[in-house]
């Protein structure tokens, strides 16, 4: 049993299932969507803020877990350069019959290339799969933090959420 992000940093799939930034399954299978792996709750709404279709709602108290509003969301992936704690991926389940796209902050050099095929890791950074990098955006409006989008293996949609760094286990 995995003791959770109190413990060791690292949200369990409970931890996550209980949030209110986890979209439904009905969500994930019409199109790409962002998914917020926010489980603590701290002082911070740089989602909400940067979400142009008010997708993501914090409210009051500033400590709330965002909730997002899977009608509302487009995945169109501008809050997840906003995120301090690198918490808010892209998922789009069904990028093609067998493979899914995931996108997240990257803040590690060097960077890959598009057409790199990566090891990809979970959330505690082990590795789990190889994945192509479909692009990889650095824009001043990002404040310097790169994201890098990568087609893996269907069954990985909600596990994949880095690249495996060199030197790293696989």
């Amino acid at each position: 049993m995995a003791d959770g992000v109190k413990i060791t940093g690292i949200p369990t799939m409970e931890e996550l299932k209980a949030t209110p930034g986890l979209v439904s399954d009905q969500r994930f299978e019409k199109s790409a969507v962002a998914v917020i792996e926010c489980v603590q709750e701290i002082p911070c709404n740089p989602c909400e803020k940067a979400c142009p279709f008010g997708a993501i709602i914090v409210g009051s108290p500033i400590t709330n877990l965002p909730v997002i509003d899977e009608d509302k969301c487009t995945g169109c992936g501008v809050c997840l350069a906003q995120c301090p704690g690198l918490a808010i991926f892209r998922v789009e389940k069904n990028y093609t019959d067998s493979t899914s796209m995931v996108e997240f902050p990257f803040e590690y050099l060097p960077l890959p290339q598009e057409g790199d095929t990566v090891p990809c890791g979970g959330r505690n950074g082990q590795y789990l799969t190889e994945g192509k990098v479909l692009k990889v955006k650095k824009t001043k409006q990002m404040d310097g933090t790169t994201l890098v989008s990568v087609e893996v293996p269907k069954q990985y949609f909600m596990d994949v959420r880095t690249i495996c760094r060199k030197g790293g286990s696989k």
